[in-house]
């Protein structure tokens, strides 16, 4: 991406009213200052090259206070001559980013495979997939980091040294990257996307109601398994829209999906008991 485009979205956040332009500056500042932290330690034990994504959904790169992408300024890659942060396809080609969309805890990388802490099934079907392109990466760390709303960023370290001992610096700084890498990534998305709203606050029933939609059920099917009229399950994913600020029932689904109201779905998706209308009724 284009640094106008990013001075342009800057611009956008830091044009209001004074108290705010304040604030977001030194966010901004702040999000730099960790950004050289992320640095040193990288170089500290021996992870020298990084690169860093704010938002992987998003084709803007993190900036400076200046408008600059710190890819220029603060980050250095493998590859001096691979400009990622302009490509806007990187994040869809890159098996980093594709493995920090399928495990939210620290990984590392070496040899051609993905690992973590434990046994981790995402990140084996992800070297299952075949060769990864490594762009010049011989081992890495890589810590994702998960923010409300659905926001994904992630922070990589890495080397050109096939031979380092990327285990052994995982089991002694993973847990102090990760925490690293949220903050950066937390302090950045708030200086450019932050909000004073806090969450909608949901009732049980509505979040019942969005829990049996999201594992597939119609609205008739919901009032039966909770013993409510079709029109009152009806006000009730209405009601949970409004207060989620979205539109219609698949956008309240994905909405509170991201805020933790439901979770992976299924027949045990329900919360509290499920009943059955009686047949007299």
């Amino acid at each position: 991406m284009r640094v106008g485009a990013q001075a342009n979205k800057l611009a956008e956040v830091i044009g209001g009213a004074p108290t705010p332009m304040v604030a977001v500056s030194t966010l901004l500042t702040d999000a730099e200052s960790l950004a050289h932290q992320i640095v040193a330690i990288g170089a500290r034990i021996g992870l020298p090259f990084v690169a860093a994504a704010t938002d992987i959904s998003s084709t803007i790169p993190p900036a400076g206070a200046d408008g600059r992408p710190l890819a220029e300024t603060v980050f250095h890659w493998v590859d001096p001559d691979l400009r990622y942060w302009e490509d806007h396809g990187f994040a869809l080609r890159a098996a980093f980013i594709h493995a920090s969309r399928a495990c939210s805890e620290p990984f590392q990388f070496s040899g051609g495979r993905f690992g973590s802490w434990r046994p981790n099934r995402a990140l084996d079907a992800i070297t299952a997939e075949g060769p990864v392109d490594t762009y010049g990466v011989g081992a890495a760390i890589v810590a994702p980091a998960y923010l409300p709303g659905g926001v994904i960023g992630a922070v990589v370290w890495a080397t050109a040294d096939v031979g380092f001992d990327v285990q052994a610096a995982f089991a002694a700084h993973a847990a102090e990257l990760h925490i690293l890498a949220l903050r950066f990534v937390a302090t950045y998305e708030e200086a450019v996307g932050g909000s004073d709203q806090t969450p909608a606050r949901l009732t049980r029933r509505e979040i019942q109601c969005l829990k049996w939609a999201a594992s597939g059920k119609t609205d008739a099917e919901i009032g039966e398994l909770v013993a409510i009229s079709l029109p009152t399950v009806r006000f009730h994913v209405t009601n949970a829209a409004r207060k989620l600020r979205v539109a219609g029932r698949s956008q309240a689904i994905q909405r509170a999906a991201t805020l933790g109201y439901i979770g992976a779905g299924g027949a045990n998706a329900a919360s509290g008991p499920m009943r059955t209308r009686a047949t007299s009724e």
